[in-house]
């Protein structure tokens, strides 16, 4: 009886919950283009065309970009879809030439860690096609560094949290988002891990909740930049199709 009591009430809870749960409200879609088949081919090729243009670069101007460019290249990456559309990322846009210099230092003490003796030779032999070492003067010589974090949680004004869910898969998402709208603006960029970064946490004073997911360095590449000679793989190697 004492059973059937706990199951009784538990069913009553759980039909409390439903109600009070909001009805979900919807709008027609009328934003979405359609265009011919001939047309949808030759708009996904000239997507690849453009896209496969962008390259990583370590050879940055101190050229001067609009803020405008990276607000609205930001409002892009939020168009982004999401877990529960709860949108679990929070860009900090760095301008300030003080806070830069200080990403940096923190940034070079990881790498010369990681590049003397932390990180595995596997590793180390991945990355020397690329030519990269411990030395960062991009993130000074750039005019914005925008630092991408992922928020595991949401924290209310009454203390109470809320979880994000696939808060890493959404930012990652976001970010593809961010420098695809970057490459579309004319912008250079390059995708920085420092191993930890939670040095940004304390720079940017951002709550520990927040993840630092990538250091995205945005500006415009010298006149005589350089990037390593590499390909990527083709079609046949990273896809394929069930018919």
């Amino acid at each position: 009886m004492l059973r059937l009591y706990h199951r009784d009430k538990n069913v009553q809870r759980l039909q409390c919950k439903v109600q009070n749960m909001a009805e979900p409200q919807h709008i027609p879609l009328e934003d979405q283009r359609s265009y011919s088949i001939e047309e949808t081919v030759e708009r996904s090729r000239n997507f690849y065309q453009e896209i496969k243009r962008r390259r990583t670069v370590r050879d940055f101007s101190d050229r001067p970009i609009p803020r405008e460019v990276i607000e609205n290249c930001i409002l892009a990456a939020g168009t982004a879809p999401n877990g529960a559309n709860l949108q679990p990322w929070h860009f900090s846009v760095v301008e300030n030439p003080d806070v830069k210099t200080a990403i940096r230092k923190a940034a070079e003490q990881e790498e010369e860690a990681f590049y003397n003796g932390k990180a595995p030779q596997a590793w180390l032999d991945a990355l020397a096609p690329l030519g990269t070492d411990s030395s960062k003067p991009f993130l000074e010589i750039a005019p914005f560094l925008i630092v991408i974090f992922s928020k595991s949680h949401e924290q209310r004004d009454d203390g109470s949290t809320v979880k994000n869910y696939y808060a890493n898969e959404s930012t990652g998402i976001a970010t593809g988002f961010l420098i695809a709208a970057l490459h579309d603006a004319g912008l250079a960029t390059l995708t920085h891990t420092p191993s930890p970064m939670k040095f940004l946490n304390k720079i940017l004073h951002r709550p520990s909740h927040e993840r630092p997911f990538v250091l995205l360095v945005v500006g415009y590449p010298t006149e005589d930049a350089v990037v390593p000679a590499i390909s990527k793989k083709s079609l046949e190697e990273i896809s394929d199709f069930i018919d």
